[in-house]
């Protein structure tokens, strides 16, 4: 039986710790590290370690979906 391909979701830089928490608890999913290149203002092609959320794709997409709607609240407050 192969094994279901797992999906990334880089967390993007700034979120606060209390949003991953939440993500972790409510979500099947586990938080990695990527090495990932940024190409913007004084960081071109510097080398950056990220987190990420992995999971199944369908899982992923909610996390995407909860996590956005959680950042749009914080930034309106």
């Amino acid at each position: 039986m192969a094994e279901e391909e797992l999906y990334d979701m880089l967390v993007p830089p700034g979120v606060p710790r209390k949003m991953i928490y939440d993500v972790v608890e409510k979500y099947d999913v586990e938080v990695v590290r990527r090495q990932r290149k940024m190409s913007f203002a004084n960081m071109d092609g510097d080398a950056r370690e990220l987190i990420a959320f992995r999971g199944k794709k369908e899982v992923v997409e909610e996390v995407q979906k909860y996590l956005f709607e959680q950042l749009k609240e914080f930034v309106a407050e």
